[in-house]
């Protein structure tokens, strides 16, 4: 069951963190999300999943920047979330999506127990200028049946920033 954008805010500072939080963001049953300023874009074109792979940080100005085609970029979102005893859910606006602008290339479904910034895989099917601050994507809540464990892998747990991989991680196990 997904909760109501109601619900979500009866949940703030309890089982759900949203900082800042504004409520002019709370939709009928999820919460807008904003872009931060900076995006990472991997600095070689082919990527190896056995290893780290270097980006470089693209700040983006009040004018915005236009995002090229066939180019993924790492963004992030200004808003840090908690969600304790639900499964958080990451979705571009559709206003974005009518725009060709890809907020998530697969990476939506979150984990109970995530705490840290939202990454998010920019991928747009036609060049598009984007700005900071921009309401990107909404997080919405389901709820859990049964027994679980928090998430606690630790590979992107109370981040500070933009993640890019760690899949190579995954190898030195």
């Amino acid at each position: 069951m997904i909760l109501s954008g109601l619900e979500i805010k009866d949940k703030l500072g309890s089982d759900i963190v949203i900082e800042p939080y504004d409520d002019s963001r709370l939709n009928p049953n999820s919460y807008n999300l904003r872009l931060h300023n900076e995006l990472l874009v991997y600095d070689n074109n082919e990527l190896d999943m056995k290893k780290p792979n270097t980006a470089s940080p693209l700040i983006i100005p009040e004018e915005g920047v236009l995002l090229e085609t066939g180019k993924l970029y790492l963004g992030r979102t200004i808003e840090y979330t908690e969600s304790h005893n639900y499964v958080p859910m990451l979705e571009g606006r559709s206003s974005i999506g009518r725009l060709g602008l890809f907020v998530h290339v697969t990476a939506g479904f979150g984990d109970v127990g995530f705490c840290g910034f939202w990454t998010l895989e920019i991928f747009c099917v036609h060049p598009i200028r984007v700005y900071p601050g921009v309401e990107i994507c909404q997080i919405f809540y389901h709820t859990i049946e049964g027994k679980y464990e928090n998430y606690k892998s630790g590979k992107y747990q109370n981040n500070k920033g933009i993640q890019p991989s760690l899949l190579y991680k995954d190898f030195e196990k």
